[in-house]
């Protein structure tokens, strides 16, 4: 049982890892050493290099040896190996400061014998590396977020549509042409930008439209064009969570229109109560 325990338990490892490395875009692959002890040493070395979506750290504590994969135009290797030395782990580039090595708990202090080509000041890494962390790490959460408002305040204009509030879905309108007028366009990806540059003016002129307009009927056929947009949009930048591309047939006289969702379970904003549950997921987007 022991041994089926260790088997299941590697096995989700490797998968865990794996996904990891499936998130990273441009995904560079490196092995290198890196001293330490026990698992308590495996699970901070791991955290210490990992930063979601741009690096990866799998450390081996019977070879010492670890496989690192990074978003090269993001990082780079000296940089996780750069977070790892200061959490108290020696690499053949770089040596952990004194003090942070002599914090360790007792079983995680390694024999040190790495001898790094370079001997770095402890204090110039610590601001060197922290200084380009952060500055990554700010980087990828103005990209990222750059966009989750104008999400968010679709989202909250098609539940006001599932409810047939027309009143509600002019006032979420209005906060999602304000969304949209705060956007830094200059601060997006490139293939993100292109796509915004061109649904941008369809996503103004509609979202103005349904804000200044009070009939639910008129809402809900420019929602429809809202949506093409808003899909485009997510195609390309992708939102916090799952978002679920759904159909009515019956929409539209009968020729079917789309919208997104965060739920899996239709709520139809073309009909609202009338005909709740009409429709179907035709694309899950991750």
């Amino acid at each position: 049982m022991k041994s089926i325990s260790k088997v299941l338990i590697a096995i989700t490892i490797l998968l865990s890892y794996t996904t990891c490395i499936a998130q990273i875009k441009n995904a560079t692959n490196e092995t290198v050493k890196i001293y330490g002890n026990c698992g308590m040493c495996e699970k901070t070395i791991e955290k210490a290099g990992n930063v979601k979506k741009v690096a990866s750290v799998d450390w081996n504590q019977d070879t010492q040896m670890a496989t690192i994969s990074y978003d090269a135009k993001k990082t780079s290797k000296d940089e996780i190996l750069k977070r790892i030395a200061l959490a108290g782990y020696d690499s053949d580039s770089f040596l952990a400061p004194d003090d942070v090595y002599a914090n360790l708990h007792g079983c995680c202090q390694y024999e040190r014998v790495a001898k790094p080509a370079e001997k770095t000041d402890s204090a110039i890494l610590k601001t060197e590396s922290v200084d380009n962390t952060v500055h990554q790490m700010t980087m990828e959460t103005q990209k990222s977020n750059q966009l989750t408002p104008v999400f968010d305040n679709y989202f909250e204009l098609k539940d006001a549509l599932v409810r047939t509030n027309p009143s509600m879905a002019s006032e979420k309108s209005k906060e999602l042409l304000s969304a949209i007028k705060s956007v830094k366009m200059d601060e997006l990806e490139t293939d993100v930008h292109n796509v915004w540059m061109k649904v941008l003016k369809n996503l103004q002129e509609d979202a103005t439209h349904i804000a200044d307009s009070k009939d639910v009927a008129r809402q809900r056929d420019l929602f429809m064009s809202l949506s093409k947009n808003m899909y485009e949009l997510t195609k390309v930048s992708k939102y916090e969570q799952p978002v679920y591309y759904q159909f009515c047939p019956m929409a539209d006289n009968g020729n079917g229109a789309n919208w997104l969702s965060k739920e899996n379970v239709v709520k139809n904003p073309y009909y609202g109560s009338k005909m709740m549950s009409c429709g179907k997921t035709v694309e899950t987007i991750k």
